[in-house]
């Protein structure tokens, strides 16, 4: 069996690629995007959400089902998502894993998902709410 050759790919050309597709987020300017209508999306894991608290009014998905529960076309479609003209702002500890899963999402067709700079710890170490899981 012949396998093509694939030019490898770094995880920081991989990062790279994936954050020039998105117009990312301070924690602040989340915030109001959130106020203005904004589904904050958490893919941190259940054991990071229980010890360090969850943002309130953000909806928690696994990495594994995220396009799955977002994809309008799928029969594990979560309603709570909406339609692919929703902006959505996906959230990880760090602000790495985030950033390739919004591209993701742009992939799907949501044109307007990015994701957090810096994840819930910036989001935390702005002083913003949040809350025990």
């Amino acid at each position: 069996m012949l396998c093509a050759m694939v030019a490898r790919t770094t995880i920081d050309e991989l990062l790279q690629r994936a954050r020039a597709t998105l117009i990312r987020l301070g924690p602040h300017e989340a915030r109001g995007a959130m106020s203005a209508g904004a589904l904050m999306i958490d893919i941190r894991s259940e054991a990071q959400r229980a010890a360090d608290g969850i943002v309130p009014d953000a909806i928690c998905f696994a990495r594994n089902v995220l396009e799955w529960r977002c994809d309008p076309s799928c029969e594990a479609h979560d309603d709570r998502v909406g339609d692919i003209e929703r902006s959505v702002i996906v959230m990880c500890d760090e602000g790495y894993q985030s950033s390739l899963a919004a591209a993701s999402l742009q992939q799907l067709g949501f044109v307007r998902a990015t994701d957090l700079v810096g994840g819930f710890r910036a989001w935390r170490d702005a002083g913003l709410p949040v809350e025990q899981a």
